[in-house]
This record gives structure tokens, sequence and C-alpha cells, in this order.
């Protein structure tokens, strides 16, 4: 693990090594100054040299001047160490979940991803600064003060370092317990940043069920997990900090004692134990440093053990075989698939279809069925569990992640548009692309007029998840980014399911637009949306319990048929109420 940490400051080094030496050149000052002292009481006051008196304070006075820019560089460039290295992991990790399969996000939630980007990482970084500064001036200070102190009287200096293995004996008993505590409360945090997460996202939701005070209920047992939980943690915290304060308190005492006593037997003289007064105010500066390090080193090394766990999370990859696909025709083919999201449930089992090249092909049936993980399986958002899924004759594992989705556009339901302008919105992942491409694709996708009536046209900002615009025009900027990929193979999640009857309209213009010439899968639970299409194929639990045209199927008596006689009758208004 700090391996594995320590290479994070390798793009950093020169910065990193400047910083060490600026604290070297401290902690030598420190060290300096009372060796002055002692100089100045011994020898200078009683022999009444003013003239080397004013020199070595003029000595003093510029190393005091030198410490002030020591210790701008350190506090200012040192940290800074600390927020490039940061900025490095966080970047790591935010590229590792944008490669992170889609199942991953099934089972974690947002807050507690964000919370790991930033609360955690921001720990990791003062750890990242502070560490080894900490540990490398504590080391030059305790040494350096032995030596020094030892010159002057080594049984004194004994007595005095003889509270170090009481010190860090102390240290490790606590430094399990605050481990587990500051990681249980760190867990909290990410609980807390989910809920809210949660919480404001449905804050429409909420306002319109009057939930405001379930809402606070819920938010207020998990504040009181993170009380309890940082509570732990602090209370680990406190007696390591009293119980290191108290040793030091007991060590001043048996310094004044000792040294009082070294003093009244001539062993040293008042320069002397002036200057060991001194260095118990040194002495204990890295011990200071040093407690400081151990509670900076749980925290950021939890930080880092968690910001772990997800960099350590297997990413999607393409198979060592894997090519690019070019000149897609759009023929796709399930060979005997079978998938499940655990092992207790097979949402498919031996599925097998083929939709030829620019053709169309409907999935219909009761929720659950398995239809929307179709769609799912085309573009490997999840690998099946087996059987074979092929475009253009060749295995889609065999293709690469990046041409094989650069070659599906998918419409669904849930319209996701990004907190941007409108241009953005429709030519996010299309690369390079012009404003005339865009504005044609906007026409085409029939929302180039509404744009134009905006304020700010193009340039309007959607508001987060495009809740500025109605449902019907975020469904047409999405159809307007799949006209501008535009990809021979297409997939209709449930496209217009959640409009009303004129905006379907309007838009179903677009898709029949958008999809001429390409191979489309489109999920519908309106039939009446895809009884053109060129196959039709009803999905249930059970797998898929028919398959043909429109008229076909109608004339079959079957499932379709009831489900058709059902749809129709419910958009005429003719569902019989028996009492």
């Amino acid at each position: 693990m700090l391996k594995r940490f320590a290479a994070f400051y390798r793009p950093h080094l020169g910065l990193f090594i400047a910083d060490l030496v600026c604290a070297l050149l401290l902690s030598a000052i420190n060290l300096v100054y009372p060796m002055i002292t002692r100089r100045m009481i011994n020898e200078f006051i009683p022999g009444g040299l003013v003239r080397q008196l004013v020199i070595f304070a003029a000595i003093l006075l510029a190393l005091y001047v030198l410490k002030l820019f020591l210790n701008y560089f350190v506090s200012y460039w040192g940290h800074l160490v600390g927020v490039y290295m940061q900025a490095d992991m966080r970047s790591k990790l935010f590229d590792h979940l944008q490669r992170l399969p889609v199942s991953f996000f099934d089972d974690n939630k947002t807050g507690a991803m964000m919370s790991r980007i930033i609360n955690d990482l921001f720990e990791v970084s003062e750890l990242a600064h502070h560490g080894p500064e900490d540990l490398f001036i504590s080391a030059l200070l305790l040494i350096g003060s032995f030596i020094l102190m030892s010159s002057i009287c080594l049984p004194l200096t004994l007595i005095v370092f003889a509270s170090i293995p009481v010190l860090v004996a102390f240290a490790a008993l606590k430094r399990l317990q605050m481990n587990k505590a500051f990681k249980a409360a760190r867990e909290q945090v990410s609980v807390i940043n989910a809920g809210l997460e949660n919480s404001i996202s449905g804050i429409r939701v909420s306002k319109a069920y009057d939930n405001r005070e379930a809402e606070n209920r819920l938010f207020g047992e998990g504040n009181k997990k993170f009380v309890s939980a940082r509570s732990e943690a602090y209370k680990h915290m406190g007696q390591f900090h009293a119980g290191s304060t108290f040793i030091g308190d007991v060590l001043q005492v048996i310094m004044y004692i000792s040294g009082g006593l070294f003093c009244m037997n001539g062993s040293i003289d008042f320069g002397d134990l002036a200057a060991f007064v001194l260095y118990i105010s040194v002495f204990m500066d890295p011990v200071k440093r040093l407690i400081s390090f151990v509670e900076q080193y749980q925290d950021g090394m939890t930080g880092f053990s968690r910001y772990c766990e997800i960099m350590d999370q297997p990413v999607e990859e393409d198979s060592p075989d894997a090519e690019d696909i070019r000149d897609v025709r759009g023929d796709i083919a399930f060979d005997d698939v079978s998938f499940s999201y655990n092992e207790n449930t097979e949402v498919l089992s031996h599925l097998s279809f083929v939709i030829p090249s620019g053709r169309t092909l409907a999935l219909v049936g009761p929720s659950g069925g398995g239809k929307t993980t179709i769609c799912n399986l085309i573009p490997r958002f999840y690998e099946p569990s087996s059987g074979k899924i092929t475009l253009d004759g060749r295995d889609v594992k065999k293709i690469t992640l990046s041409s094989l989705r650069k070659n599906v556009g998918i419409v669904s339901q849930d319209v996701f548009l990004f907190d941007s302008t409108v241009y953005d919105n429709i030519a996010y992942g299309c690369g390079e692309v012009t404003r005339e491409q865009v504005e044609a694709a906007a026409k085409r996708a029939n929302i180039h007029d509404f744009v134009m009536s905006l304020p700010d046209g193009y340039e309007t900002l959607v508001g987060e998840r495009g809740v500025k615009l109605s449902g019907g025009q975020k469904q047409r900027v999405s159809i307007a980014r799949v006209f501008l990929k535009d990809p021979p193979v297409l997939i209709l999640d449930e496209a217009t399911s959640a409009l009303d009857n004129v905006t379907e309209a309007l838009i179903q213009q677009s898709l029949d637009e958008l999809t001429r010439g390409r191979t489309t899968l489109v999920v519908a639970h309106r039939l009446t949306t895809v009884m053109h299409a060129d196959e039709i194929l009803v999905v249930t639990s059970d797998g898929i319990a028919e398959r043909g045209t429109h008229a076909g199927l109608l004339e079959k008596d079957g499932v379709y048929a009831t489900l058709w006689r059902g749809a129709v009758g419910a958009e005429n208004g003719k569902i019989e109420i028996k009492e």
C-alpha cells in the first residue's frame, strides 16, 4: 500500500525534494537557537561581551528572516505537492470510473462515489504533504537535539529521551483503535453523501408527496449514525492526545527536577540548564508532529485504501484479439444467449434471433421479460452468461468496445441531458463537429425551431438532467444527438412511452426518419408504434413466445393479439369496467 502511495510522488519529485530541503533548514535553525542562547548566557552576558552579543543577535535575526521564507515555501509549495497528487489521483479515479462496467454502478451509489473522489482524496493530499515532511523534520530534530544535548550532559539527555519508548508504545496501542474508528466514520460520510444525492435528485417527488418530514427523519437517522461513528473516532483520538500530552507534561517535571539537581551539584551551569529547557521545546515539537502524523496517517491511509478499492475494480477491457469494426452493415444475431444479473435469477434463457441489415425488429411483451436487457447486451453494457452476439458476423467480444459503441445509437425513455447548453448536449460524444452539422441534426429531429425561440438559442442551459426542458423537448434533443452520430445500428428503448399522444406523434415522425436505412431494435409497450416493424418478437419471462409480422401475429390470435386488443381498447377509451 505504501509503495503504491509513494508512486504518486514521482511526477512532483523536484518540488517534493525542495520542500524537504526547506524543512531540513528549518530544523537546523531550530537546533541552533538553544546553543546560541547557551553561549550568550554562559559567555557573553557574564563577560560583558556586548559586541559578540550584538553579532549573535544579528545572526539570530537573519536566521529568523530566512525561517520566514522557508516557512512560506513549506506552507505554500509543500501543500501544492499534496494538491497535485490529489489532482492526479482524482484524474485516475475519474478515468477508472469511466471504464468500469455498468454493473458496478448498479451496486454503488453516486453519493458514495463522490465522497471518495472529494472527501477521501482531500485527506490523502494532507497526508501526502504533511506525512513525509513531519517524519523527516521529526527525525532530524530528535537526532540533532540528542547529539547536541548529549554534548552538554549525556545522563540528563538519556533521562529526557527515555520518554520516547513510552510515547511509541502508547501510540502503537491506540493506532489500531483509531484506524478502525476513522474507517467507520468515513463510511458513514459516504452513506450521508449518497442519501443527500438521492434526496436532492428527488426533491420534486418529495415536494409532490409533501414528504419533507420523512426525508428529514431519514437524514436525521443517517446523521445520528455519523455522529456516533465520528464520536467513537474522536474518543480514541482524544485518548491519544490526552495521554501523549500527559507524558510530555510529566517529562517537563522530570526535566526540571533532574536538571535542577545536576545544576546544584555542578554537573551543568545555568546556561546549560537554559539550553536544556529550550531543547525540551525542540524535542516536544517532533513528538507533537509524530502524534499529528499518526492521526493523518490513519485518516489519509483509510482514504487511500478506499481509493484503491475502486481502482482495483476490474474495468471493461477488449479481448486480446479484438479489432475495430469498419463499414458496418448492421446484421445482428443472438445465438443461444442466456443472461442473469445474479446467480439466482436468469433474465434471458437460450435466446436466438436475427436482425438483418436495415430491418426493424420490435420487442414487445410484459415487463420483466428482458427486453431492455437485450438492448444492453448489444453495446456490451453487460456480458451474456453464455451464447454469442454477432455484428456483421463478428462476435461483439472480438470488436473493440470503442468502435462497437460508436456504431450503435440509443434513444431511451429516461433521457439524460448534461447540465450544459443545448448545443453541447446535441454534440455530446460526436467529436469535432461544425455548428451547421449540429443545426442540421436538430432540424431532422424537429427541435431546431424551438431552440431558436429560446433567449440564448443553442447556448441555452438546459439545467441539471435537462430540467428546464419538457419531456418531449429532451427526447428530441436526444434524437438530434443520434442523428449527428449517424450510427448504422439504432436502439429505441421505450423512446416515446413517457410522452402524451400529441408529442409522441410529433416525435414518431423524427424516429421514422431516424430509423430509415438503419438496423433498428425497438422496445415498446405502445403496440401502435411497432405495427410496421419488419418482425415482432413477443418476449416473456419464458423467452420468445411468438414472432412474426403484425398481421401474421394477429392471425395467430395468441399473446400478441391479446396485447393488441388491450392496447387498442385502452387508446380508444373502450376499457370496460366490470362490476
